[in-house]
């Protein structure tokens, strides 16, 4: 006889968003702890049916003994879709991308660009994050307000990117692994330009970049970036970038979850991290 697995302190629900017109899976771990006074950190984690076991275990296993993991307990929160992987990868192109008048795709793409569905949907998933999922989450669960994290994969990390760079008031932490910043011949760049030069943040923020040493042409284009990022005038801004050894695009989210999770609690690490600290 064979029964199916019930994950403890587990909760799973569907939340049918006005915003996007799309009914999302969503899953929630939450410590089985007395909450401290000011709530328990959250980690949203984009494409939740792929990743949210990967935090879950990380945070249940690790916030045991917190004084040597420097992972403390906290709510993972994972936002998945549904469907065929066909769908889900259409859907994705379009939660994960910014709107543009016009798309330009690599060589590698071009051939079935037509068949990615629509895209520039970004925006519109900020705003269910914002207006709808946040505040079920806070009716639901004992959370602080001022410290929420965001993890995202591949083109999940170009949203946790686009995410700060045009809401950064949303989120403490932003952890992009693996970003697509191809995307759209590199149009997250411009959005980092006008980041860089603009916008002043009234609270500090934490951005981790990681990304597979087998990843070619991802090496380069986060190298790049973090180099912009690291010249911008702001003490309110840590950034840290790591290089994972031996890892490619579809091995890399196991190997660095651990180090991000840490980094959304404070550490910052100096050493295989490449840190700017800066000055409080």
């Amino acid at each position: 006889m064979t029964e199916k697995v019930t994950l403890d302190q587990t909760d799973y629900w569907k939340l049918d968003s006005k915003c996007m017109e799309y009914v999302f899976d969503i899953k929630v771990s939450f410590p089985n702890t007395e909450p401290p006074e000011e709530g328990f950190p959250t980690i949203y984690m984009l494409d939740g049916n792929s990743h949210f076991q990967y935090g879950r275990d990380v945070v249940r296993l690790q916030s045991r003994n917190a004084p040597k993991t420097f992972v403390a307990p906290a709510i993972v929160v994972g936002i998945g879709h549904h469907g065929t992987e066909k769908e889900v990868s259409k859907q994705r192109f379009h939660d994960f991308t910014p709107f543009a008048e016009q798309y330009s795709y690599p060589d590698r793409l071009k051939a079935v660009g037509g068949e990615l569905g629509p895209h520039g949907g970004a925006d519109k998933l900020l705003d269910f994050m914002e207006q709808e999922l946040m505040p079920e989450i806070a009716r639901r669960y004992v959370v602080d307000p001022d410290s929420r994290t965001l993890f995202g994969h591949s083109l999940g990390g170009l949203f946790v990117l686009y995410t700060l760079l045009t809401r950064s008031h949303l989120f403490t932490n932003y952890l992009a692994c693996s970003p697509s910043i191809w995307w759209n011949d590199h149009e997250i760049l411009e959005y980092e330009k006008n980041f860089r030069e603009n916008t002043d943040m009234d609270t500090p923020k934490n951005l981790f970049i990681a990304v597979g040493e087998e990843e070619g042409f991802m090496v380069n284009d986060a190298k790049d970036l973090v180099s912009n990022m690291e010249s911008k005038k702001s003490d309110e801004l840590q950034i840290a970038f790591y290089i994972a050894p031996e890892e490619n695009h579809g091995s890399v989210v196991p190997t660095i979850m651990s180090r991000a999770i840490r980094f959304s609690n404070g550490i910052f690490p100096n050493s295989e991290v490449r840190t700017r600290q800066t000055q409080r």
